[in-house]
């Protein structure tokens, strides 16, 4: 199980490999909520995504042997470009298994890291048992997205980085939004904030008709979303919550946010207006709660993790046509 030891453990791994991600505000964003919102943006990370920490903190921690049998991770895209990226670095082979209607954008980015990519029908197929039968098969290390101790320790060094940033901003209380898909993100950042601020909260936000994590944190038990595709938030597509990380999740998290797609869309669209950033969709729905639903947020001040800036062209464009409106 993870603890905040495996976190700053990480974060030495991590030290002069990663960015260090900024704080970011806009007081016309403020203006839209009625509260002081300040983004953490991960898309500024390496390969455009916080997954780039847990997948180093993964692939840093094993044996030189083990690194040349090479690795093999499951994603629908950003934990994909991140393990190829970091298994680039360290000379390691690496399989990446996709689902087929991922966005172009980002198999073609695993594929530019140097890592073959086994595309499935996320309709029909399971990605989980593709992966393993892989791995068996050629003796690989599998680098699960959000289940796997060490990515979770890697994805909570955001969370340190947010406890300092806060600090030397003189914020004392917020609640953060987190971009929910199997949970490693915000599993990894309430374990590092419980440790040194317990007056951040952590809260899920997901998108419609995929809010599972909020689901299984009223019911006290893990949810299964109905739908396995459908959204233009590809990246946090997942059925349920991990067991690993609901038990985190379930001790250490504030109620869950779910968000429409077209609240997406217009978060993106003024993401890049006011912030000069760009968020992909799944990246994006924690700032679309901040903006949007600032009524069910008691803090005045709110940290958001735009998770991620992998974007297909079209969605863009789509996403500002709002700013038109």
């Amino acid at each position: 199980m993870t603890d905040f030891a495996m976190i700053k453990e990480a974060q030495r791994r991590l030290e002069k490999h990663s960015n260090y991600t900024p704080l970011l505000n806009s007081p016309f964003l403020d203006k839209i909520a009625g509260k002081r919102i300040h983004l953490k943006a991960e898309c500024l990370q390496k390969t455009g995504s916080f997954k780039f920490r847990g997948a180093w903190s993964f692939i840093s921690n094993l044996t030189e042997e083990e690194r040349k049998g090479g690795v093999i991770a499951f994603s629908s895209g950003n934990h994909a470009q991140g393990v190829s990226a970091a298994a680039k670095a360290f000379g390691s082979p690496c399989i990446i298994v996709m689902p087929k209607d991922a966005p172009e954008v980002k198999i073609n980015n695993t594929r530019n890291y140097g890592a073959e990519v086994v595309l499935y029908d996320r309709n029909k197929e399971v990605r989980e048992d593709i992966g393993l039968d892989i791995a068996k098969k050629k003796n690989l290390k599998l680098i699960h997205p959000y289940e796997e101790s060490l990515v979770i320790a890697g994805q909570g060094t955001t969370g340190l980085e947010i406890a300092q940033q806060v600090q030397y901003k003189g914020i004392t209380n917020a609640d953060v939004l987190v971009c929910c898909g199997g949970g490693g993100l915000i599993s990894g950042i309430a374990l590092a904030l419980s440790e040194l601020n317990q007056n951040l909260k952590t809260r899920p936000v997901e998108p419609e008709n995929f809010d599972d994590t909020k689901k299984s944190l009223e019911q006290g038990k893990i949810v299964t979303n109905k739908n396995v595709s459908g959204s233009i938030c590809d990246a946090i597509l997942t059925p349920q919550p991990g067991e690993n990380t609901f038990k985190i999740i379930k001790k250490l998290c504030k109620a869950g946010l779910v968000v429409s797609e077209e609240q997406v869309l217009k978060a993106i669209a003024l993401a890049f207006l006011h912030l000069k950033v760009i968020l992909e969709p799944g990246g994006a729905v924690a700032l679309a709660a901040a903006l949007f639903l600032p009524q069910l947020i008691e803090t005045e001040q709110v940290i958001v993790v735009g998770t991620g800036g992998n974007i297909d062209r079209e969605i863009f464009r789509k996403a500002l046509t709002f700013l038109d409106v």
